[in-house]
């Protein structure tokens, strides 16, 4: 043959490698710019629909811009014996008060501070001073410069121990934590998934490629997403940033390692690697894209959410995925040809089928226990899974304290127990109320009868307490200091007793918000998604694996088998939060994301293993197709699931219990789906079922060739 030809044909790959490499050169250093449009600003999250939202529009006009505080807290470091100016232990820091107040005062003038500054406070056992300085919101990278300032002046105060408390210090800590997420995680991520492809290939190269695939697409997908959120058409904010990484790498793996081994199967049977290729593709792209398709289509269901932040994570993850898939099936088949047979060395594609060297043989043992067994095969996994299912409603989400809310004990977190121990819980995170102003002293008696609350007053025209009430269009501010700590269950029962008594006063038209009411609309949004994005995913993916199946019967039962799979990861996790990890609970967020990620992905598995047992059942019967397919997938699939795993594990650098729950809930529902329910579970109930599981196509009323 001419080497004409043969160049001829490699052009388009080539061409495709260098359109990737200069998509990388260009786009490939916004990975690690999201950070720029990112926010981790929480009231950028909330619900839009919610009551507490309409509060923080409506405190705008008591205020020129919502604020975020900082509670100073002050508490002796003796008895007596230090150098400041008092030493009665018997008033304690009384007499560090009249300091703790001029230096709240000349706070007032730094950059940053937003609003009146409040008076020392001296707690009812006289041991801790604590003081509210309003920040403004949009602070961003300065926030941390800010604190730093008012921890300083704070200092200034003799023989005592300064701690930065409120949702300003949490927000602090939350951005601290997220610092270098573009950096570590990525690596982590990507090194986890080179060690496991050279592990499961024993290949130099191919690990290689596909992990450059995955960042080119990542760096695609960041680039875009960083133009959208730069227009304010997304939203971005670290939890979002760290999943988008993870999601892209582990997708773009996944696919990459189905089209290599297809790739490898055609080049053992044929001698032309552009022809393999174009093969290995015709086979192939099917199940990738009906794959992308239900995760892309999962999370795009999230934009029926009310919550902000699952609103972002649908598109920017959607984005993800459309790139991870449009790198699989350009760039890579592109330096597989271009490499061919060398992109597999030193290792060679054998005669015979290769299972891309996972243990082929250890696959045919499985088939054969399926083969001999299928009902007991099914009815043992199914009973283990209904097991872990058991414990599903143990998983409580309903919110974690700010104390859970970071794996290691965080600054802001110590000084919220400060806090605690000496003030009522809700002290400087009051509940706010906004009311008629020809209501308030309604508003006021009944917010103070409420159980729970510890003190109600309205917002004064001069910022001290007893003058003349600020009206702003005929409204007032009313601020409900709660017993219990802001972030508690108990403050958010309060929250709710607070707004059926405030709802009852005629004509007050009062809103209850504030940072515990947000908590507790947060709940109530999160549980209603649940409720109706839950149905959509099941019936967006029973679509999908209709129309790629054509089938009825076999979709309804692998939704219902990934549906299954994800309760039982569910009862194991509360098992694991509660006894292992200790966590009370989980953000109200965590079961849904779980849902969406496990199950979308959860179903790419069956998608890749289905989608080879019906071209294969077309050729050799159902019973043999079943076989076949699970022998010829089972190593592909199961590398596949455990890269998966290990790139979400990767989440858990990240010191937060949100990312921890989610990397757990991820990691080991994969595995427990690749290695059970797609390696057992569904080859049994086919192999039980038989050729009827196909209805109503053609396989369903026929059995051909099934000796």
């Amino acid at each position: 043959m001419s080497t004409t030809p043969r160049r001829a044909r490699l052009l388009v790959p080539l061409l495709l490698i260098a359109v990737w490499l200069g998509v990388g050169g260009v786009l490939g250093p916004y990975a690690g710019r999201l950070g720029e449009v990112a926010t981790n600003d929480q009231a950028a999250f909330l619900p839009r629909s919610a009551e507490s939202t309409a509060v923080v529009t409506a405190q705008r006009a008591f205020r020129q811009n919502e604020t975020l505080p900082a509670i100073v807290v002050w508490t002796g470091t003796g008895t007596g014996t230090d150098t400041g100016t008092s030493t009665d232990t018997g008033t304690g820091l009384a007499g560090r008060r009249a300091d703790a107040d001029g230096v709240l005062a000349s706070l007032a003038d730094t950059p940053g501070v937003a609003g009146q500054v409040s008076p020392a406070l001296l707690s009812e056992d006289g041991e801790a001073l604590e003081g509210v300085v309003p920040l403004r919101t949009d602070l961003g990278d300065d926030l941390a410069g800010t604190l730093d300032r008012i921890r300083a002046a704070a200092e200034r105060v003799p023989g005592t121990t300064v701690q930065l408390a409120g949702p300003a210090a949490a927000q602090a800590d939350l951005s601290d934590a997220f610092a270098g997420i573009d950096g570590l995680l990525l690596v982590v991520a990507l090194v986890t998934v080179l060690v496991i492809l050279l592990l499961v290939y024993r290949s130099v190269l191919l690990p290689l490629v596909i992990i450059v695939a995955a960042v080119l697409a990542l760096g695609l997908a960041c680039a875009i997403v960083y133009a959208l959120a730069d227009h304010d058409l997304v939203r971005v904010d670290g939890q979002v940033q760290g999943i988008l990484s993870i999601l892209v790498i582990g997708a773009a793996t996944d696919y990459a390692l189905l089209l290599t081994a297809r790739y490898r199967e055609e080049l053992a049977a044929r001698t032309d690697r552009t022809d393999a290729m174009r093969a290995a593709l015709r086979q192939s792209w099917g199940a990738v894209v009906a794959s992308a398709a239900t995760v892309v289509l999962g999370l795009l269901a999230l934009l029926l959410s009310d919550l902000t932040n699952n609103r972002a994570l649908g598109p920017v993850g959607a984005i993800g995925i459309v790139c991870a898939v449009v790198a699989t099936l350009t760039f890579l088949p592109a330096v597989l040809v271009a490499l061919g047979r060398a992109a597999y060395w030193p290792a060679e594609p054998g005669a015979r089928p290769a299972s891309g060297g996972t243990g082929e043989g250890v696959w045919r043992r499985v088939a054969d226990l399926v083969d001999r067994a299928p009902r007991r095969v099914w009815a043992v996994t199914l009973a283990a899974l209904l097991a872990g299912a058991a414990f599903a409603p143990m998983l409580t989400s309903k919110g974690v304290p700010l104390d859970e809310t970071f794996v290691n004990d965080a600054p802001s977190v110590a000084a919220q127990r400060t806090l605690s121990e000496h003030f009522p819980g809700g002290s400087g995170n009051p509940a706010v109320v906004i009311a008629a102003a020809d209501r308030l002293e309604p508003v006021l008696a009944a917010a103070r009868r409420t159980e729970g609350v510890a003190g109600a007053a309205g917002t004064t025209a001069s910022g001290r307490p007893g003058g003349a009430p600020l009206v702003v269009d005929g409204r007032v501010r009313v601020d409900v200091t709660l017993d219990d700590a802001a972030d508690s269950e108990a403050a958010q029962r309060t929250v709710a007793r607070l707004r059926t008594a405030l709802h009852a006063i005629p004509g007050a038209d009062a809103l209850v918000g504030g940072y515990t009411a947000q908590r507790y609309d947060t709940l109530r949004t999160a549980e209603r998604d649940r409720t109706l994005i839950v149905p959509v995913v099941l019936a967006v993916i029973f679509l999908i694996l209709t129309g790629l199946l054509r089938s009825l019967l076999l979709p309804a039962l692998l939704v219902a088998t990934v549906a299954l799979n994800f309760l039982a990861t569910l009862g194991v996790s509360a098992l694991v939060f509660r006894h292992v990890f200790g966590f009370g609970g989980t953000d109200p967020s965590v079961p849904l994301y779980g849902f969406v990620f496990l199950v979308a992905l959860g179903v790419d598995y069956n998608i890749f293993l289905m989608s080879r047992v019906r071209e294969e059942s077309l050729r050799h019967g159902v019973r043999q197709g079943v076989l076949r397919g699970l022998v010829t997938t089972g190593g592909v699939i199961t590398s596949a699931g455990v890269v998966l795993a290990a790139t979400f594990a990767a989440l858990g650098v990240i010191p937060l219990a949100f990312l921890v729950q989610i990397a757990f809930i991820v990691a080991f529902g994969v595995l427990l789906d690749t290695l059970v329910v797609r390696s057992l579970l569904v080859p049994a109930l086919v192999r039980d079922i038989g050729a009827p599981v196909w209805w109503p196509s053609r396989l369903g009323r026929s059995d051909r060739s099934d000796g």
